[in-house]
């Protein structure tokens, strides 16, 4: 069992590029009122490794890749958002829809997160506003998902180029939060986002409490997204697979990266 470390001490690893690499500062909540809130739910989180030059031309220039013990890797992940809202919006009122991402990650001046390149949802005027105020790559898709106790089925078409991601998987046993250096930890636990805008990177970040992650085992797989994002050869079963039952989320404003700082 994977536990959570015992106090929220600062643990950065060192990569090839020789930049160090902060795990644990981004996991606190940044100061100030959230502009929204989310409730993530049944999420799948699996994972590819790609070849590094494959997948560098795919980022923009100022993030470099994050890598895991020398390795780089694509994820797909499809779960549910409930309780969707601004800030400013009733709770009662609150959107809920199916999403899924095609995701990897990166580091700005050791900063970890991110970089989606591309993401599904199922809800129209959350694609809008999403691709419209954030800059998010965003596509409209008809999801479904139905759970059978501990198997889920999960299918995504993107509306207009018919690209489908298909999955069968089942729930495992329980890991608990993940552990700083650890692979879970790497894949799960990441609260920054960063996307390019008009020639310059903005950050966006989120908080919540660490994912309690479960095993998973995928039954059968067919995915078009991957490819679809720019990514050639990856087939068959993730190398790894990993599940959680959800948390619920803060979001906060994008803000704009300078030489490494952030502007508000």
């Amino acid at each position: 069992m994977y536990l959570a470390a015992p106090r929220r001490e600062v643990v950065h690893i060192l990569q090839r590029d020789e930049t160090m690499i902060d795990r644990i500062g981004p996991t606190r909540r940044p100061a100030g009122g959230a502009r929204g809130f989310h409730n993530w739910r049944s999420l799948l989180f699996m994972h590819w490794c790609v070849p590094v030059e494959q997948l560098r031309p795919l980022v923009p220039d100022e993030l470099e890749l994050d890598l895991y013990e020398d390795k780089a890797y694509v994820g797909v992940v499809p779960f549910a958002m409930e309780g969707v809202r601004a800030r400013w919006w009733p709770a009662q009122l609150a959107f809920s829809f199916l999403e899924t991402n095609v995701r990897t990650y990166v580091h700005h001046r050791g900063r970890p997160g991110v970089y989606f390149l591309s993401l599904e949802a199922e809800h129209r005027p959350a694609v809008w506003a999403a691709r419209r105020f954030w800059g998010l790559p965003y596509h409209h898709a008809a999801m479904t998902m139905r759970a059978d106790g501990d198997d889920v089925h999960y299918e995504s078409v993107r509306s207009g180029s018919r690209v489908k991601h298909e999955v069968d998987y089942r729930v495992g046993a329980t890991l608990g939060p993940s552990r700083p250096g650890t692979l879970e930890h790497f894949f799960l636990e990441r609260y920054l986002l960063f996307v390019e805008r008009g020639g310059h990177i903005y950050s966006g970040q989120v908080y919540h409490t660490p994912y309690p992650a479960h095993a998973a085992e995928v039954l059968q797989i067919s995915d078009e997204l991957i490819a679809a994002a720019g990514i050639d050869g990856v087939q068959g079963q993730p190398e790894f697979a990993h599940y959680s039952p959800g948390v619920d989320v803060e979001i906060f404003d994008l803000q704009r990266v300078n030489n490494g700082d952030v502007q508000e």
